[in-house]
């Protein structure tokens, strides 16, 4: 599928939401672009992603204001609020921020709820392309449970069709290289909206410039696989992920269910990283202004688990406040070798909370991620049989610390501290 080469590894990246919530402003998307560009651009981070109500002028948190006005163009488009973005200024829209950020070597996302705005329903406005209006194409029983920004599109209304071109028209004259597609994947009132994905599928193909399409929120049906593959390049395996601990627990369920659907140009998503600084202007996630609650072994586990997975990788915290521990997390190459180019992964066993992936590398390695998720220092272990291993003996690389550690015959078993896990890369010898 041609829209499977525009993210043929895990798209990995910097999101808003995490740490600015609604509120991100423009000066704080470029200087977190910087940070990308001078510390991370070389480990391959690219993406730099504008999250939801870049449209709300007066937006405070990530609380939603109900029935708020959007800044919106006459052709029933929303635009970005010029207080927060100020170089979008007399129509310009996002453009002078793509190119700010294009220019730095990086690619450009922004978050849009699915569906056309309310206020551009009440107010009768325009569809570009069609001599249809918005009141004509809208389902006004078709909402957000938890944003009232919008109504859903009626698939079957002539120039339906007309506004999700339309707006990927504006996206793409922006230059815009990511779009997450919001209250679509997984809608809290009507489960997928299969309709609109497809709608959106044609208006990216049509517009004439590759744009990954991420779907939210999920957890997205297992039975739509299929849908899910054929139309988007990433969708959520799970609604938003905070830094708690049974989040992450049950993210190992989630990533076994989903592991045989991965692969090239198609990422089930685990949801962004909640590292470093966050919730400085967001109330979601249990705590206002605040480091990742993550103990420095569950963030090893998080990391680990989404790096053998090959989940999208998309940090949340505010990156200029990086510390050495949370910019080493992003930067081992190593990791991220075995997230880039694992093929296969796969939960071997999972027995009292103890649990093993593997993964395969080039050259007939493997990677082997050992994962403690009870309360206590506890003995992880896999036989050689487990992981298809005919070797006697096999060298091991503990790949967060970067070095050799020995090597191992017959089974890999090590002690792994509470919440914790161990990251290795198994070579013939």
């Amino acid at each position: 599928m041609k829209h499977h080469q525009y993210a043929l590894t895990p798209p990995m990246g910097w999101n808003s939401w995490d740490c600015y919530g609604a509120t991100v402003t423009e000066e704080e998307v470029k200087g977190n672009a910087d940070y990308m560009a001078e510390n991370l651009k070389d480990f391959g981070w690219e993406y730099v992603v504008v999250d939801i109500q870049w449209s709300e002028a007066g937006a405070v948190s990530s609380a939603y204001r109900p029935f708020i006005p959007l800044d919106m163009d006459e052709f029933s488009r929303l635009i970005p609020a010029v207080n927060r973005f100020p170089s979008s200024a007399d129509g310009k829209g996002f453009k002078p921020l793509a190119e700010y950020i294009h220019d730095k070597g990086l690619k450009f996302g922004i978050h849009i709820m699915r569906g056309i705005p309310r206020q551009a329903v009440h107010q009768n406005t325009a569809i570009l392309g069609s001599d249809v209006r918005a009141r004509d194409i809208a389902k006004p029983n078709s909402i957000c449970p938890w944003n009232t920004d919008m109504y859903g599109i009626d698939h079957t209304k002539e120039g339906a069709q007309e506004y999700y071109n339309s707006l990927f028209d504006l996206y793409a004259e922006w230059g815009v290289d990511f779009v997450k597609v919001d209250d679509i994947a997984d809608s809290r009132l009507y489960g997928i909206h299969a309709d609109e994905i497809k709608m959106i599928r044609k208006a990216i193909d049509q517009c004439g410039r590759p744009m990954v399409l991420s779907l939210s929120p999920g957890p997205a049906p297992l039975d739509h696989a299929s849908l899910l593959t054929e139309n988007a390049n990433m969708w959520r395996m799970t609604d938003d992920f905070w830094d708690i601990w049974h989040l992450l627990y049950d993210m190992f369920d989630r990533c076994y269910k989903w592991s045989k659907t991965i692969g090239p140009g198609y990422w089930p998503d685990a949801d962004m990283l909640p590292l470093g600084h966050i919730g400085i202007r967001s109330v979601d996630g249990g705590a206002s202004d605040r480091y990742t609650r993550f103990t420095k072994d569950e963030q090893l586990t998080m990391m680990t688990l989404w790096s053998i997975f090959r989940s999208p990788l998309m940090f949340g915290g505010e990156l200029r406040d990086n510390d050495d521990w949370t910019l080493s997390l992003l930067t081992n190459e190593e990791v991220l070798e075995a997230h880039q180019k694992g093929t296969g992964a796969r939960q071997v066993l999972r027995e009292n909370d103890k649990v093993v992936w593997m993964s395969y590398g080039e050259n007939d390695t493997i990677y082997l991620a050992l994962f403690n998720l009870t309360d206590e220092n506890s003995q992880v272990e896999a036989e050689f049989d487990q992981l298809g291993i005919s070797s006697v003996e096999v060298k091991l690389r503990d790949l967060w610390a970067n070095e050799d550690i020995g090597t191992a015959s017959d089974k890999i078993s090590f002690e792994v501290p509470v919440h914790g896990a161990k990251f290795f890369k198994l070579t013939n010898i």
